[in-house]
């Protein structure tokens, strides 16, 4: 019967390979949804392990500094860095915006590093050209996803840095690219008012009757001073010191400084579980009905073909030939349709990955699961076929 199964698919094999290939076409797609998914717990794994931090030391009670905002002075890492079993600590700010360069924008995380060594957490763990900001101000070091190359000049808020170098894969949980720049550019661009703001708020402190009366010297000078610094940071980022363990480090922290402090294992979790999880729900509900599709078109396929060969199935019948043999062949006609379907479908996946958007990952143990769910769904899309296969009566090819 395999001979049989194979004989029926060469009597139509154009019918059956440009069906394949339309079914591989959304198995393509399905593989890059899933490879979207791993994608996103990739990039925000990523974003941790680049960060080089074991703990990250956020406003009390917040998710910061990604699922969101969190605001702490920026003298709080000397503290916590006095504390037992810190090795490192660097303040850092983050701040999801638009980078311009010449004519276009960029979607980008800018990302405030302290001054001092490389091997601080924050900094960029490695660059592929170029070198680390030295300077105290209007240098950045950019992700290759940017488009940048060095020596560029791009505008962020209403300063210019020159790009001194660049770095690869280094990403927001949101795949976004990012750009390091020095601190106190950071806090400046995220936090203090453009120019006509502070003009116009002088002007309201200066017609405040509130601080107009006798008796208030220097309050203006010092709401002005206020308006023209900034003494905040979204994290404190914190390398333990070995042979100490995080969480024992983490709770010394919460006690002490009353602050929250997250290690890897549950920054991990905020990332993956709170932060991504509402658009891993969309693409599950994606796959799902994306699998339904396939197995309807598979067994709308399989039934026309098998209506095409009612007279076939009715001498087979007529020869004595059995039951289970029929449903055999038909089985083997929609698992070879689902094999074609999926070898186009990974090839697809595989060549398209790198033109999507977003950042695709294609797990060899994804493209297993994906290939036994083809084969799953061929089978039970036969069923209707092998239903109508069976009820054919033998006399049908005497009368015919």
């Amino acid at each position: 019967m395999i001979s049989l199964a194979g004989r029926d698919i060469l009597h139509a094999w154009g019918k059956f390979v440009f069906t394949g290939m339309g079914l591989g076409l959304l198995i393509g797609v399905t593989l890059t949804m899933a490879g979207v998914y791993r994608g996103m717990v990739d990039d925000a794994r990523v974003l941790l392990d680049n960060s080089g931090a074991d703990l990250w030391v956020v406003q009390k009670d917040t998710l910061g500094p990604y699922a969101e905002s969190s605001s702490i002075y920026d003298d709080e890492w000397r503290g916590i860095l006095a504390m037992r079993g810190v090795a490192r600590a660097a303040n850092v700010t983050y701040l999801t915006m638009q980078v311009r360069h010449g004519a276009r924008d960029v979607r980008a995380m800018v990302t405030g590093i302290s001054a001092g060594e490389p091997a601080l957490p924050g900094w960029p763990p490695s660059l592929v050209a170029g070198r680390q900001i030295t300077r105290g101000h209007y240098e950045a070091v950019a992700d290759l996803a940017t488009g940048f190359g060095l020596g560029d000049t791009i505008r962020i808020r209403r300063n210019h840095y020159r790009v001194v170098g660049l770095t690869r894969r280094m990403v927001s949980s949101n795949g976004d690219p990012m750009v390091f720049i020095p601190l106190r550019d950071a806090q400046e661009a995220q936090f203090l008012k453009d120019n006509d703001a502070i003009r116009q708020q002088r002007r309201r402190t200066a017609a405040n009757p509130a601080f107009n009366r006798p008796g208030t010297p220097g309050v203006l000078e010092a709401v002005t001073e206020s308006q023209t610094s900034n003494p905040f940071v979204n994290a404190v980022l914190v390398q333990v010191a070995p042979g100490h363990a995080p969480e024992t480090v983490a709770r010394g922290i919460r006690k002490w400084k009353r602050l929250t402090a997250y290690t890897r294992e549950q920054m991990e979790a905020i990332l993956v579980g709170k932060l991504i999880a509402t658009s891993a729900r969309q693409i599950g509900m994606f796959l799902v009905i994306l699998a339904v599709v396939s197995a309807a078109i598979v067994a709308f396929i399989i039934y026309t073909l098998t209506l095409g060969k009612i007279r076939e199935i009715a001498v087979l019948k007529l020869i004595g030939t059995r039951n289970r043999t029929i449903a055999s062949m038909i089985i083997q006609q929609a698992l070879a349709l689902g094999f074609i379907g999926f070898v186009v479908g990974k090839i697809t996946a595989t060549f398209g990955a790198p033109y999507f958007p977003k950042y695709v990952l294609l797990e060899p143990m994804d493209s297993l699961r994906g290939l036994l769910a083809v084969a799953l769904i061929c089978v039970l899309a036969s069923i209707v076929a092998i239903r109508a296969a069976l009820k054919v009566d033998p006399a049908e090819a005497i009368g015919g």
